[in-house]
């Protein structure tokens, strides 16, 4: 009796042993890939804290190269005013071209006023930053320049957005060419704004089929925008206040011998060949 009394403790002292031996394996595992799960989360965390370093590194290296400027005014989607060095000055922005709104004798083209807007929305009144790249000026004396605002080029959201095509690759290579291509490509690739009007976008800008139509039409149709010149352009002088509209304005401008000459001084001091901007 006493023999199976001892069998019997040995039997429940081994058992007990043996479930406290598992226990502790379990706990000795479990900590083990807790642990390494950790490891893992702080290594993604650290990868993710050197990338961000990295990107704002970059951002202020390319920052340093900038020269800062404030956009005082938007003239269209691909020109704004911008005040520079103490004094207001035109910027063509480098290598897009968005549809015209303010051409003096071409319509209003389709996708100009959105790109213009969108242009309004981002840039009026922000603190920007210039980069040139090449020629600094072109013929009309202005600015040509890619536009940073919040670190990002704002030519390339243009191509990005499908409101303006890569144009006026005059001066290779440009730092930023082969981003814009890939943008032009991917808004292409997805139909995204201008390049969702077959055969609107051409090498030489932006054409549709009832465009001549509409331009005679406009000219004979709407008030300010015919050919007749409305006053004498060797008469009295005149100003801004004497026309309806801007294109009124730029056919006296334009008969008054612009842009090489500009008796009347409608084109202000920037002298970009457009006159009476603020005019609708």
């Amino acid at each position: 009796m006493k023999l199976n009394f001892y069998i019997r403790i040995a039997i429940v002292a081994t058992f007990l042993f043996f479930l406290v031996g598992c226990g502790t394996m379990n706990d000795i595992e479990t900590k083990g890939t807790s642990s390494e799960e950790e490891d893992k989360v702080a290594g993604e965390k650290e990868s993710d804290l050197k990338e961000k370093e990295i990107e704002n590194e970059e951002k202020v290296t390319q920052q340093q190269h900038h020269i800062a400027a404030k956009v005082s005014r938007v003239v269209d989607g691909d020109t704004v005013k911008v005040i520079y060095n103490g004094k207001e000055e035109t910027v063509r922005l480098l290598l897009v071209d968005t549809p015209e709104t303010k051409h003096p004798s071409k319509p209003v083209q389709p996708l100009g006023p959105e790109a213009s807007s969108f242009a309004k929305e981002v840039l009026e009144g922000e603190q920007v930053g210039l980069e040139f790249d090449g020629p600094k000026r072109d013929k009309y004396d202005r600015l040509l320049a890619y536009l940073w605002v919040d670190g990002v080029m704002f030519n390339q959201m243009l191509l990005e957005q499908g409101l303006a095509r890569l144009a006026y690759v005059y001066d290779p290579p440009y730092n930023h060419f082969e981003a814009y291509m890939k943008a032009q490509n991917k808004a292409k690739e997805e139909g995204l704004g201008i390049w969702s009007r077959d055969g609107y976008v051409t090498d030489e800008g932006f054409y549709y089929q009832d465009e001549e139509e509409r331009s005679v039409n406009n000219r004979d149709t709407e008030p300010g925008t015919s050919n007749k010149v409305n006053y004498d352009p060797n008469g009295p002088d005149r100003d801004c206040g004497d026309f309806n509209t801007q294109g009124e304005a730029q056919i006296f401008f334009e008969a008054a011998g612009g842009p090489h000459e500009d008796p009347h001084r409608l084109d202000g001091n920037d002298g970009d060949g457009l006159v009476c901007e603020s005019l609708p």
